[in-house]
């Protein structure tokens, strides 16, 4: 139970409260939660403020109760657009009992970021999931639906919309599986590590793993998630008018899908996240590495083409960056990791179409895509200076 109405994205305003209760060796919360998936369980974590006179992250800490034992209500149930099988709770706490979870005053420092990095890979997930779904609508209606004599996934306008589909879900998942796999590697060194020291180069790559886990999740959520999207969209627009009906699936997928750019960070907050790993290289770094990995002989021409854009996308780095002015950078954020994500996105599908002709279309097209988008956003960057941001704010 983190948010609250006036504490969403900013997890440091949060100001439910927790009061020790002496007498009956517990804690005491007081306040309101909003937005709190599955509210109605009795059992939850909660974030509040433990410490009087505090405003920042470093008064908050983790507590866990009990529904049964009282004191928490559920004030309503969200009527949301979508994911309507998953209930969205406001909670109001009277002096609901509660014990203390951890150590206090590491609730957002410590507790809150490890839970949202696992969430967020979560969301990653379900972006690709929900994807997936709509494409397979897509692709089922596109073979059924005749119009002038002929099934309408024969018409270039329609295959191009699905071969961009199927593209951008490959690659949503080829960055999920390549981001859980570093998470997966730099936990098993710390699961080493409790059981032994770990040596010299364990910990070397322990940390290594770990920070291309903190790199990689934020664009794989971000960018699966803004992909589920644009193929929910594409999914209702090749149903045409019927895909505006209740009567098919790919309405429901387009309500579910619009959720997974907004919650656990939306997709603004995970560039946030995201672009400290273009400033330090970390994301230029691995794409240095998937240049000198084994690649099939037929897609070496794709791989030349993306060695280009890896120093399109260094010099745009290299302007922004160069400029030192905070705002510039923050102005930019998206438009870099964008451009490191459809690198390394595109490096993952050519690999994987290495080892699986399977991939080979979805390879070939996004690498057609990755080329345009870094081509529009290194000319936007090009042709802007710091100066012009103040047209944007008075917009």
């Amino acid at each position: 139970d983190l948010t609250e109405p006036d504490a969403g994205s900013d997890l440091q305003a949060v100001m439910l409260k927790a009061t020790p209760d002496e007498e009956n060796g517990c804690w005491r919360l007081n306040g309101v939660k909003r937005f709190i998936t599955n509210g109605d369980g009795d059992i939850a974590l909660v974030l509040a403020r433990s410490e009087e006179g505090t405003k920042d992250g470093r008064g908050l800490s983790m507590f866990i109760y009990d529904k049964n034992d009282g004191g928490v209500t559920v004030r309503r149930i969200e009527n949301k657009m979508g994911i309507k099988g998953s209930p969205t709770c406001e909670l109001v706490f009277k002096n609901a009992k509660a014990e203390l979870c951890g150590s206090r005053k590491l609730g957002l420092i410590k507790y809150v970021m490890a839970l949202m990095n696992g969430a967020r890979l979560g969301i990653a997930a379900q972006s690709v999931g929900v994807s997936e779904a709509a494409y397979r609508e897509a692709l089922d209606y596109a073979r059924d639906r005749r119009q002038f004599g002929k099934a309408i996934i024969e018409f270039p306008a329609v295959y191009e919309m699905l071969s961009v589909m199927k593209a951008k879900l490959d690659a949503s998942r080829s960055l999920l599986y390549e981001t859980t796999r570093f998470v997966d590697m730099y936990k098993t060194y710390e699961d080493i590590a409790r059981e032994r020291s770990l040596t010299p180069d364990e910990r070397t790559e322990m940390k290594k793993y770990s920070r291309l886990a903190d790199a990689f999740t934020p664009m794989a959520k971000g960018m699966g998630s803004e992909y589920c999207n644009q193929n929910a969209y594409d999914s209702v627009q090749v149903h045409g008018g019927s895909g505006f009906m209740k009567d098919y699936a790919c309405e429901r997928i387009y309500r579910d899908a619009r959720i997974t750019s907004i919650y656990e960070g939306t997709t603004q907050l995970q560039v946030v996240a995201a672009i400290r790993h273009v400033t330090t290289g970390t994301y230029l770094n691995q794409i240095r590495a998937y240049e000198n990995e084994n690649i099939a002989e037929a897609y070496l021409p794709l791989k030349d083409e993306l060695v280009k854009l890896t120093d399109i996308y260094a010099a745009a780095v290299e302007k922004v960056t160069s400029a030192k002015d905070s705002e510039y950078l923050d102005f930019m954020a998206r438009r870099l990791v964008e451009m490191a994500g459809n690198i390394i996105m595109s490096y993952l599908l050519i690999l994987d179409a290495s080892r699986n002709e399977e991939f080979d279309a979805s390879a070939r097209v996004y690498n057609n895509i990755a080329k345009a988008e870094i081509a529009k956003h290194a000319e936007f960057i090009n042709n802007f200076t710091p100066s012009e941001i103040n047209v944007y704010k008075k917009a």
